[in-house]
């Protein structure tokens, strides 16, 4: 066991309060392996694990969910994918979007009352990802009626707004909106390779775009195996446009989709963010189309449906079959 490890997580651990998380740097499976042992020899609980850290839960939980902070229980955000089909075909794109894909639009109506029931089911924050969300001319529709409820992030690229899409978003609030753009490097080179060429540009110039509307905006990078300096790199473009910390997402590939690489995520792996599509629930909304993870064909009653992905995140963590991680698509 790593004595430097050991002492950290002693320190780290004992100075923190019972029925607490506190996040211990690690550097690969080995130390994750030492902060387990440490842990189930302490009476202590390792909660879940980061990319670069563990989090270390002081004492044994009673339950799982509430070990969570409030922010990451299963069912404080809801994820909907509005539809599949997109304008690009990224080649590592978890869910196989394409302009060829099979749309699975959710419907205004369906869409609405999936708002209207998420208020009673304990939601807090509400997420629409794709495919392109911009694909849908009616979007600032179901925008509107997001935004009276919740705070709303749309996922897009920015590549299309023009037109009737362009007027459609001026016209949206600004207020309880975010929009997170994505761009996988500062540069045309990484981005391009990925999503296609001249990609790059015009998701630039959108995020411009947003910025000069007066929209919030997050900017959300994914990054694999080829990804080199670019997250130093994105760290100075983000600097030069002014976003702060909650502003940036950095994550890596999932093997997912259209990915013949990366991470792979399963239901005992993952912490759940309820997704719904139009082909029913899921785990996790990088999984969303991924059979062994999809947890119902409909999302009705939707708290029903919480309460159901709770209990297996439940089992699973009592179990202590496999550690869960968190993956941040926001």
């Amino acid at each position: 066991m790593s004595l430097d490890l050991t002492l950290r997580l002693v320190e780290a651990v004992g100075t923190t309060a019972a029925g607490s998380t506190v996040l211990i740097d690690v550097d690969g499976p080995g130390d994750v392996e030492v902060a387990q042992r440490w842990a189930a020899g302490s009476n202590n609980t390792v909660l879940a694990v980061h990319p670069d850290a563990v989090e270390i839960y002081r004492g044994r939980m009673a339950d799982p969910i509430k070990a969570l902070s409030p922010d990451r229980r299963p069912g404080y955000r809801l994820w909907v994918y509005t539809n599949f089909h997109c304008n690009l075909s990224c080649d590592y794109c978890c869910v196989s979007s394409s302009p060829k894909a099979r749309r699975r639009i959710i419907a205004t109506d369906e869409f609405a009352q999936l708002v209207d029931e998420a208020g009673s089911a304990g939601v807090e924050e509400l997420y629409l990802t794709g495919g392109e969300p911009f694909m849908l001319i009616d979007l600032d529709e179901r925008l509107r009626h997001a935004t009276a409820a919740f705070p709303t992030t749309v996922l897009t690229n920015a590549m299309v707004w023009q037109g009737d899409r362009l007027r459609r978003l001026e016209a949206l609030p600004r207020e309880g909106l975010t929009l997170q753009i994505s761009l996988d490097s500062a540069t045309p080179r990484l981005h391009d390779r990925h999503r296609g060429a001249g990609s790059f540009e015009t998701a630039v110039a959108g995020i411009r775009q947003a910025i000069d509307l007066g929209f919030r905006i997050r900017v959300a990078a994914t990054l694999g195996s080829d990804a080199g300096t670019s997250e130093v790199e994105l760290a100075a473009f983000f600097d030069e446009l002014g976003l702060s910390a909650d502003q940036r997402v950095v994550r890596r590939i999932a093997k997912q989709g259209s990915a013949n690489a990366g991470l792979t995520v399963s239901r005992s792996s993952l912490i759940p963010e309820v997704c719904v599509t139009a082909d029913g629930v899921w785990w996790h909304p990088v999984a969303a189309a991924d059979p062994a993870m999809q947890v119902n064909d409909h999302w009705a009653p939707l708290a029903d449906t919480i309460e159901a992905v709770r209990s297996e995140y439940r089992a699973h963590r009592i179990a202590g079959d496999v550690l869960a991680s968190t993956f941040p698509c926001a």
